[in-house]
């Protein structure tokens, strides 16, 4: 039998039910659409979308455990149509069989199976004899085959604020079963707080950290272990995982890439796309998160950066490696010199809270279409000026006056 000693924390602290799962509120609080699924006991194949460290797997370990049904884990990395195929007798037998189980395939980086194994998914998916959850870090419209889209939820897994990190920190010391809570560890406030940043939404990464900085302490003294800011920046150096496109790196370093056009750093940002590029990083994935920012962070400053950005991603698609290394170098110097602008891009979210906020407000009459004699007696269109003048308000009443976009220099 293996010794929790020999497991990492990590591992050893991963939640066993919903009372214990941290986060992703909007999906498994009280009454919300997963908890209801599971409370049901009636679960559709679904994929889960969010960062490293949010829960993905761990949901799915609830859901399966809840619902008691068995659960096969494979990694798209790792596993072909060989093992789909092996899985997919195992499921018939636990289906048909007296004890009629369901079988839940969790299916770790889904979006790097090829057409072929995700074509493999499908008729098992549609014919119930699988229960197929995925987990993914990268956008399924554009990694997931739309047939395997078609026939599943998708659910976004938000990334885990500095509050729920810091929860997950306390419980692993405070538990004396799993955790740590059998030592006597001092972690201040200060310590909590840099390593809940440090962690970046990852709560693996800071129960990793957390681990190593007790490990080191603890080395030093058999008396109480206090942890400091400078055992945690220990912790973190020696913890340090170079570029790794399967790992938690391939989320940081895309991350500072961005963060460095953000500051208008061209050098920083070229250091980043080396570091991608020369690990192998689908030239694709850099160049989407391009255009992405181009409309996210230049916007109305320069326009023509989204132009750009696009012929950037098309170069990447008809080139390929290794010359499309050249262009996006040259977009990634034009994206960072830019001007930024913000404003579309938060005058849009603001506008979306209100829709969603208010739902459907009567659009005013004199906007409306009047393709009828009837809808023009009702007042449809009546009034209505190509160009009015900027007193005229074309908002919902109830939005009147109501202003999304800032000014703009």
């Amino acid at each position: 039998m293996v010794s929790t000693a020999d497991v990492p924390l990590a591992d050893r602290m991963r939640p066993r039910n919903l009372s214990e799962f941290v986060g992703q509120e909007h999906l498994v609080g009280e009454g919300k659409i997963i908890r209801k699924f599971i409370e049901d006991d009636k679960i559709p194949s679904m994929i889960f979308w969010g960062p490293p460290g949010t829960g993905k797997t761990t949901l799915a370990k609830i859901i399966s455990q809840t619902t008691e049904s068995e659960l096969i884990s494979l990694s798209a990395t790792m596993h072909g149509v060989k093992e789909l195929r092996e899985v997919f007798e195992k499921a018939k037998i636990n289906k048909n069989g007296l004890m009629q189980k369901k079988t839940i395939v969790f299916i770790d980086e889904i979006h790097r199976f090829n057409k072929a194994q995700q074509d493999a998914l499908l008729p098992h998916i549609e014919n119930g004899t699988i229960v197929m959850i995925g987990a993914t870090t990268e956008n399924p419209s554009f990694e997931v085959n739309s047939a395997v889209l078609s026939r599943v939820r998708v659910f976004t897994l938000n990334q885990l604020t500095h509050e729920h990190i810091s929860q997950v920190i306390l419980s692993a010391l405070s538990d004396r079963d799993r955790g740590l809570g059998g030592l006597m560890i001092d972690l201040d406030d200060d310590a909590l707080q840099f390593l809940a940043e440090f962690a970046n939404g990852d709560a693996r990464t800071a129960l990793n950290v957390l681990e190593l900085s007790v490990l080191l302490k603890s080395e030093e003294t058999n008396n109480a272990i206090k942890i400091s800011i400078e055992d945690i920046k220990e912790a973190m150096q020696k913890t340090y995982l170079q570029y790794d496109r399967q790992g938690d790196e391939h989320y940081n370093t895309i991350s500072a890439f961005i963060k460095s056009m953000r500051a208008s750093d061209p050098d920083a940002a070229l250091y980043y796309l080396a570091r991608m590029v020369s690990s192998g990083e689908d030239p694709l994935f850099i160049a989407r998160r391009m255009v992405i920012f181009a409309s996210e962070d230049i916007g109305r400053a320069q326009p023509t950066a989204l132009v750009i950005a696009n012929a950037v991603f098309r170069s990447c698609e008809t080139i390929g490696y290794p010359e499309c290394q050249i262009n996006l170098a040259h977009g990634v110097v034009y994206l960072a010199t830019c001007k930024k602008d913000r404003s579309a891009y938060e005058a849009y979210f603001k506008a979306l809270e209100d829709a969603e906020k208010f739902g459907n407000l009567p659009i005013p009459l004199h906007l409306r279409n009047a393709p009828t004699s009837l809808m023009k007696e009702l007042g449809y269109g009546e009034g209505y000026e190509k160009y009015p003048d900027k007193s005229k308000n074309l908002l919902p009443e109830k939005l009147n006056g109501k202003k999304y976009l800032r000014s703009s220099e």
